[in-house]
């Protein structure tokens, strides 16, 4: 099919790019005394970073010209997205047949914003640390412009790979940077198997075993959704009969996505960091800091259950059941045996409550029994739950594509008999 080869060739081409400015270094770094900074943060709990760091796709620890990679705007999009369910005028908006595009640009100078933000409170923190050879104000207005250009151009390849390639240009961003981490970690594993006796056959097949449950659990939850039954009645409009369909409205378990995961490490790392910043001399402060710090019983406990929090509050700003029991009556559509209005809406919701649950304590799964296996193995972050979170649902989404270009035309779709049953409407 000469558009769906176009389309790949495309991407390809845009990811080729991307990743070769992901080594392009900021000018004036001192990339040893940068490498020796990187491993004293990762070694004081490092997760924010490390989260930023995936993002970027190994960038930030390099300070590229990518060094923000997309973080940016996915904050921005987050901040909008809030922003619409707060604020009525954007609310609003939002609904109109132009309001998309308009909160789109707005999103777009929110991420400028923050990339100008993000790179001025990097620029003094390598001053700061004396990670710069010459830190001249000039070398700060370079830094600021170079991560702030480097950011908006990151975005606009994924909006064209959205637009002309194939799947998510921001999803398939990130899932290439993840990607690009995986031979490193390979050879970590490779690395402890020859030179630590203590980490075996055994050690690697429980590795191996666990990321191959993460990522069947992450198929089964991405996958997985709640189809509740809608019958649409017969209208009679001149001389035509309309409506008289059954369908359904699909309601996934994971609706929040990985979002409450990033949520949760963001907050849950703050009471840490505060604490770096008090004097050692304060004798709680030391007992404080082993209670809480990353990998405690405690942190772990605190970790999940800010992601199940997170997950329903997430959901709630994704998913209106009032809105949705408003079009179901304005197109004349009705849940069998649930009087349409409010009726409908508490079911909705009631419904939604209950599915959301399996899937929160899924997200907090993923994100901490991994840390607790690779903490147990010693063999650092190499297995992550938003990565797999990530990498999953863009192969799944991306796969979908590919399989609709191919069956509109008539060709049997890469999964033949095993449909992507979960993504049909």
């Amino acid at each position: 099919i000469p558009e769906l080869r176009k389309r790949l060739i495309f991407t390809g081409l845009l990811l080729i790019v991307y990743r070769l400015g992901a080594h392009i270094t900021l000018p004036g770094i001192d990339d040893v005394a940068l490498e020796a900074f990187f491993e004293q943060l990762m070694e004081r709990g490092g997760n924010v970073i490390g989260f930023i760091d995936l993002f970027s796709g190994g960038a930030f620890s390099q300070m590229t010209i990518f060094a923000l990679g997309i973080q940016p705007y996915i904050s921005a999009s987050i901040i909008m997205q809030l922003l619409a369910v707060i604020v009525p005028s954007l609310e609003k908006l939002s609904k109109e047949p132009d309001g998309r595009k308009k909160i789109t640009q707005y999103t777009r100078y929110g991420t400028v914003i923050l990339s100008i933000i993000q790179g001025i409170t990097i620029s003094i923190v390598l001053r700061n640390r004396e990670i710069v050879r010459d830190p001249n104000l000039w070398w700060h207005f370079l830094v600021v412009v170079t991560l702030t250009a480097g950011t908006s151009f990151v975005m606009w390849l994924g909006e064209q790979i959205t637009e002309r390639g194939i799947g998510q240009g921001i999803s398939l961003i990130i899932t290439v940077g993840i990607i690009a981490g995986l031979p490193g970690g390979v050879t970590t594993v490779l690395s402890n198997l020859v030179t630590r006796p203590e980490f075996g056959i055994l050690q690697l097949v429980m590795l191996v075993g666990l990321i191959v449950i993460a990522v069947m659990g992450t198929v089964f939850i991405t996958l997985s959704v709640r189809k509740i039954p809608v019958q649409y009645g017969r209208q009679i409009r001149g001389r035509r009969v309309i409506g008289g369909q059954s369908t359904h409205l699909p309601l996934r378990v994971n609706a929040a996505g990985m979002i409450p995961i990033i949520f949760a490490i963001t907050l849950i790392q703050f009471p840490p960091t505060v604490l770096d910043f008090l004097p050692r001399d304060w004798g709680w402060v030391t007992g404080a800091k082993a209670l809480i710090d990353t990998g405690t019983p405690l942190w772990l406990t605190f970790y999940a259950l800010l992601i199940i929090g997170f997950t329903y509050f997430y959901t709630a700003v994704q998913i209106n059941p009032i809105q949705m029991a408003e079009d179901l009556q304005k197109y004349g559509g009705f849940i069998p045996g649930i009087r349409a209005g409010k009726q409908t809406a508490d079911y909705i919701n009631t419904t939604l409550t209950r599915i959301t649950l399996p899937g929160a304590i899924f997200l907090a799964a993923i994100a901490v029994i991994p840390i607790m296996i690779t903490g147990y193995l010693q063999i650092g972050s190499m297995v992550d739950g938003a990565s797999i979170l990530i990498v999953v649902g863009v192969v799944l989404d991306t796969m979908s594509q590919i399989e609709s270009y191919l069956t509109v035309r008539h060709y049997e779709g890469f999964l033949k008999d095993r449909k992507l049953k979960g993504r049909r409407r």
